[in-house]
């Protein structure tokens, strides 16, 4: 199966078909051997009409049975347990939940990240042009995923998610490997000033070229990628251990959701990340 995706540079992440399912991976996270992560793509599901095909999330219309059938290909791509996937209900906050035994098939309320240090959970979390972000400790052996929309990026998510790793499991920021996962690009994010005013609240030291411009109509493009990434640098993670994106969700949306392209009428691309 071949897909052709428009990135923005560097193959970054790479396309994989596993099981006849598409799925993005991120060379840094995979090569460690610790974890099984992926990005998923709109093919290789079950799921009908603007939910179309692979979609796992509940809250877009769907079928139940298939999300089910979707989870169970997306287990069997993965190699991982399906009934310990672990879910975020998120509400675009800054909200960071440690995932414990007992919590198989859980939905986090009003929760946008997820960690863990317990093998053979798959925290999964939903997209349709926000940004996902992975962490991984190699030291500690422990996992973060997050969701990080402009709202999550003022927040400093990233960040955030960091402070969480380092109470519960020792996490230290130079020591952790992560990833900025395909989201909208600068180039289709057109914002308004209300959000550039929140941006540039969130970071004072920044020139406006270095995260955003203002056009003719007075409307603004926000870069997520560049802003994620300058949260993650300046929480303490090391610049070779961050991988950034290339792939836009909206310049591709014939293979990925879109929210800015499709509106409500669509499904949703979810990031997993699994501790082996």
């Amino acid at each position: 199966m071949e897909l052709d995706l428009n990135y923005q540079g560097d193959e970054i992440p790479i396309l994989k078909v596993k099981e006849q399912v598409p799925l993005l991976e991120y060379t840094n996270l995979e090569e460690t051997g610790l974890v099984t992560h992926a990005f998923t793509t709109r093919l290789g599901g079950v799921s009908k009409g603007y939910c179309q095909s692979m979609n796992l999330s509940t809250t877009r219309g769907d079928e139940a049975v298939a999300i089910a059938e979707n989870t169970r290909r997306l287990s069997a791509a993965l190699t991982v347990d399906g009934s310990r996937f672990v879910y975020t209900n998120q509400t675009h906050t800054t909200n960071v939940a440690q995932v414990l035994p007992g919590d198989e098939g859980k939905v986090f309320a009003e929760t946008d990240g997820l960690i863990t240090n317990v093998p053979g959970f798959t925290l999964v979390t939903f997209y349709a042009d926000c940004v996902p972000l992975f962490f991984l400790d190699p030291r500690n052996k422990a996992i973060g995923l997050s969701h990080s929309g402009w709202r999550g990026t003022v927040g400093k998510m990233g960040k955030v998610t960091i402070t969480k790793m380092t109470e519960a499991f020792g996490s230290r920021p130079e020591d952790l490997i992560c990833a900025i996962g395909p989201s909208i690009c600068q180039t289709c994010y057109e914002v308004s000033e209300d959000v550039i005013v929140k941006v540039q609240e969130a970071f004072p030291n920044y020139r406006e070229r270095d995260l955003y411009y203002r056009k003719e109509n007075g409307k603004y493009q926000l870069n997520l990628w560049r802003a994620n990434e300058l949260v993650l640098l300046e929480a303490g993670v090391k610049k070779e251990k961050i991988a950034t994106t290339t792939l836009c969700t909206s310049c591709n949306d014939t293979y990925l959701f879109s929210h800015r392209k499709m509106g409500t009428n669509r499904g949703n691309l979810s990031a997993l990340m699994t501790l082996r």
